[in-house]
């Protein structure tokens, strides 16, 4: 039996909608991570996209568990003297929720070439309205 090794004409990209609604951050951005690699199919190998787009809607309204609210931080650097930015996780849900889902997500996905494409698939919206109607995405319960 020879190994199959998917070739990019073979693959079969589908557009998948998640509803972040009351859902909670961390078993969300898992479901979504393989979504995307596409590891949720049997023709997935590791150094070829086989992933699907992903839609996340309602991006505003996930869960936490714990005190993560108050005490988990997100850092982002200026890269001058004195640049470093502290912010909170309520602070971040309050000014950008999408954000919060694709950090979560980035975690999850390889630092590479192929992770960088991976990434780009993702679509997180705050609201219901998103604008990929016309791929028809189907829904997905995580």
């Amino acid at each position: 039996m020879k190994t199959f090794n998917p070739k990019k004409s073979e693959i079969e990209q589908k557009w998948w909608l998640v509803n972040a609604d009351g859902k909670v951050l961390g078993r969300l951005a898992t479901g979504v991570a393989v979504l995307l690699r596409g590891k949720n199919k049997p023709t997935f190998a590791a150094h070829v996209d086989t992933g699907d787009f992903v839609v996340v809607i309602n991006a505003e309204k996930i869960k936490v568990t714990g005190n993560k609210l108050a005490e988990k931080m997100y850092y982002d650097h200026s890269q001058y003297p004195g640049g470093l930015k502290e912010r909170t996780l309520k602070e971040l849900l309050e000014k950008k929720p999408e954000e919060v889902i694709k950090r979560a997500v980035w975690g999850m996905i390889p630092k590479n070439k192929l992770g960088r494409a991976v990434y780009k698939k993702l679509k997180v919206y705050k609201g219901p309205v998103h604008p990929h109607e016309a791929q028809n995405p189907q829904e997905f319960q995580v």
